[in-house]
């Protein structure tokens, strides 16, 4: 039976155009993300039209609606160079009434603010870090109840931007010193998370009504002293430091009863924060067998052979079908 074809739009970040190339035809040897979705869909025969988002929303406006497409493939991850404002673009497809892939403006906002998204989960039973917040520029008095280690991270990033080993501090003045460099650094607040002990999982989930949990990812980290104790910057990004110190990812090994808690919790837990069509959860398993999200991440990277890809992979679903499913995933919300 022939596929359906849509006339689809792909939006990027401007910054992601390779030089010479901005039809993205010329395979370099480090593909990124938008390379591999902007070949997958022209290989599934989709109509396309790459877009890069530009400073100037009603240029862009102009374009999309002068492009009439049935989609737009959304792979921007900011707006003038800022991401969190990512959602300036949903909420101008929203306004112009486009259908689109991934998460919307109340998905994005959810999802960025991890107040918002910790409080959201624990309200509905779903554990998370303790944690407190740090606005800039105010004094927050630190409870002696605090228990450490803890995390302190940029509050408004992903993608483990900001973590470093350096991150986890162990008493008061340690804490104080990091949230003032966050904060300072990064020009936003500063939040400082329980340390939860215990196996690192990320749970990519598809799908809407239905959504399905795929195969659980692990990073697994070296136990000697010295080496990472969590997923840093480096650590997701970096493959010679991962080398260094013996940090790998791969496909956890989980007893039935686990892996089934798992995937419900974090099905749970994509539907509570609104997300769409793709999205992936981080988590720990503590040593008691405690599931604590760690975070939930809205339109993670989808690119061949990151974590996503690769889990659907494990299920049975090549990259070229994963792709065209999170196509068909936004046409059935369309109708």
């Amino acid at each position: 039976m022939p596929r359906k074809q849509f006339k689809i739009t792909i939006l990027i970040d401007s910054a992601t155009v390779p030089d010479g190339d901005r039809q993205f035809l010329k395979h370099s040897q480090k593909p990124t993300t938008e390379y591999y979705v902007i070949q997958t869909i022209r290989k599934l025969g989709h109509p396309i039209t790459i877009t890069p988002v530009e400073d100037n929303l009603k240029t862009l406006a102009k374009k999309l609606k002068e492009q009439k497409s049935g989609l737009v493939f959304n792979l921007t991850e900011e707006f003038k160079g800022d991401r969190r404002k990512d959602k300036v673009i949903t909420s101008l497809l929203e306004n112009l009434k486009i259908p689109f892939t991934g998460a919307g403006t109340a998905g994005l906002t959810i999802c960025r603010d991890k107040i918002l998204s910790k409080q959201i989960l624990n309200k509905h039973k779903i554990d998370v870090p303790d944690y407190l917040f740090f606005p800039r520029g105010k004094t927050v008095k630190i409870p002696k109840t605090i228990k450490f280690p803890m995390v302190v991270k940029p509050a408004f990033e992903d993608g483990s931007e900001g973590i470093s080993n350096a991150s986890v501090v162990n008493n008061v003045g340690a804490l104080k010193k990091r949230v003032k460099f966050i904060t300072k650094k990064w020009k936003q607040p500063a939040i400082a998370e329980e340390f939860i002990k215990g196996r690192e999982f990320y749970v990519g989930i598809i799908g809407n009504k239905k959504p399905i949990a795929l195969p659980i990812r692990e990073c697994i980290f070296n136990k000697t002293t010295g080496s990472p104790r969590l997923a840093t910057y480096r650590v997701k990004w970096n493959e010679k430091y991962r080398k260094k110190w013996n940090v790998r990812f791969g496909f956890a090994k989980l007893d039935k009863e686990i892996t089934w808690k798992i995937c419900e919790t974090c099905k749970k837990a994509y539907k509570l924060l609104h997300l769409r069509d793709y999205g992936r959860i981080d988590l720990r398993l503590t040593p008691g067998g405690k599931i604590v999200i760690l975070e939930v991440n809205a339109n993670p990277d989808i690119a061949k052979g990151e974590d996503l890809a690769e889990a659907a992979k494990k299920a049975g679903i090549p990259y070229e079908r994963f792709i065209e499913k999170i196509v068909l995933e936004a046409m059935v919300r369309k109708s």
